[in-house]
């Protein structure tokens, strides 16, 4: 492990949320930090299960200089998991501020090496206090787009606007007293903040988050200013720093990774634009009928076509004579980099569209939960780089129709035009000169910060 030279060595404190893929893209911006100020040591809180899987698929983002400390899960011996929604979150929400508290302490007489700053998933809205009482600085890291960290942040003012009870019927209001949202309908909104059970565990921790988010030094995010141009100058106004930092995968590039499902010589001979990638992502699952939908669509439309999907449900899949391949995994990145890639099929994950933003490939979006379908809508309608599939649902007609518009049809052109102009932005952004990478140089400087300063 890297000891710093001295006890005024920054010692950065990066507690992770560990379910979903939270934790993967929050160590990816740390370690190019951490690349970026050696003399910085960053020691990285989750727990052993997120841990043990981060250092099995991403180890090369454990520099010399980070390292991770398990934190308990927050289950108490002997208990049983009761299988209840959002269960495993609400016990390690409820144990987390003591948990970290304690590991952060530990962590520190163990370097010997006082905590400079508190760089946190926003998620972990008591952080805010932990920095207070520390004294540090506080930056939360927001790991998806500008509009739906404005949602979260604007939730009191979106219920006083549009009320809790009877939005039954006003699912396509628009959010037009929002700046830069004036597209976006109720139906659109992350769950917890109309509609869902807004007293789960899940929803409260938006609603805090939104409200801590202004004491941050600085609140950092996966996207690039250029992108969301009137919501970040809005939010801007109301944070100490506002600080796109992404792509991610543009600035804190993964490495090569090995193509064991040989996606990549299949596509050599596929034409160019022609192929149809289909991933929803390690959380979200297709139901078997939108299974079987997709694949009457892929062998009406005799498409080439890879699709990324778990060995258990292609069992759902029928005897169908498709014009593709079927792998368990696939090398995403690698694959939407391939010019013979013409239309990406996602769940709207924030990750996912950045990298298909970052690679210029235009996308069929299949929302599930949470920020997907607001991104979804930004996508079709702000954007206008895709299409959300009709009605939310996958039907083989619906998919055909979008599949027709995306890969031959006039507006389809329009549609890559337009990711391909996102893509050279990102470039840019994350270029020398760039927005991203000076907002980067800024969170250099906040987390660089010697203990005696």
């Amino acid at each position: 492990m890297h000891q710093p030279d001295n006890a005024s060595d920054p010692h950065v404190a990066v507690l992770a949320f560990p379910f979903s893929t939270h934790a993967a893209p929050l160590l990816s911006i740390i370690s190019r930090l951490a690349s970026s100020a050696p003399n910085t040591h960053f020691s990285f809180f989750s727990t052993a299960e997120s841990n043990n899987s981060l250092l099995s698929t991403h180890k090369h983002y454990f520099l010399p200089n980070v390292k991770a400390y398990n934190v308990s899960n927050g289950v108490p011996d002997n208990y049983v998991l009761l299988g209840k929604p959002q269960e495993d979150i609400e016990l390690f929400m409820k144990a987390a501020p003591e948990n970290l508290r304690k590991a952060v302490a530990k962590a520190a007489v163990e370097t010997r090496r006082k905590v400079s700053c508190l760089v946190t998933d926003s998620f972990l809205w008591f952080a805010a206090e932990m920095a207070e009482e520390m004294q540090v600085p506080f930056v939360p890291c927001w790991l998806s787009g500008s509009s739906s960290l404005s949602t979260h942040f604007y939730t009191d003012v979106i219920r006083e606007k549009m009320g809790l009870e009877g939005i039954e019927g006003r699912e396509d209001e628009q959010l037009k007293f929002i700046q830069g949202m004036s597209k976006v309908c109720i139906r659109d909104l992350p769950e917890g903040v109309l509609f869902g059970n807004l007293q789960s565990i899940f929803s409260d921790m938006l609603h805090r988050m939104g409200l801590q988010l202004p004491q941050g030094d600085a609140v950092v995010i996966n996207s690039f200013e250029e992108l969301d141009p009137t919501i970040n100058n809005d939010l801007k106004s109301k944070f100490k720093q506002f600080l796109n930092v992404g792509p991610f995968n543009l600035i804190s590039p993964p490495p090569a990774v090995p193509d064991t499902s040989s996606c990549l010589p299949w596509l050599d001979r596929q034409k160019p634009a022609s192929v149809a990638y289909l991933g929803f992502g390690s959380v979200s699952r297709l139901p078997p009928n939108e299974i079987v939908a997709v694949a009457e669509a892929l062998e009406a439309s005799k498409l080439p076509f890879i699709w990324s999907l778990k060995k258990n449900l292609q069992a759902d899949l029928p005897n169908r004579k498709l014009n593709g391949i079927m792998v368990e995994w696939a090398p995403q990145l690698d694959v939407l980099a391939h010019n013979a890639v013409g239309v990406f099929i996602n769940h709207g994950g924030w990750s996912s569209l950045m990298e298909s933003m970052a690679c210029g490939v235009p996308m069929i979006i299949r929302p599930f939960f949470g920020d997907q379908r607001l991104n979804a809508r930004m996508v079709q309608d702000e954007w206008k780089i895709g299409v959300s599939v009709e009605g939310g649902i996958i039907t083989k007609r619906g998919f055909l129709r979008s599949l027709d518009l995306i890969l031959w049809q006039e507006n389809g052109k329009k549609m890559r035009e337009n990711v391909r102009k996102f893509k050279q932005l990102a470039e840019t952004a994350v270029g020398p000169q760039g927005s991203s990478m000076k907002n980067f140089k800024a969170l250099v400087d906040i987390v660089s910060r010697p203990n005696d300063a």
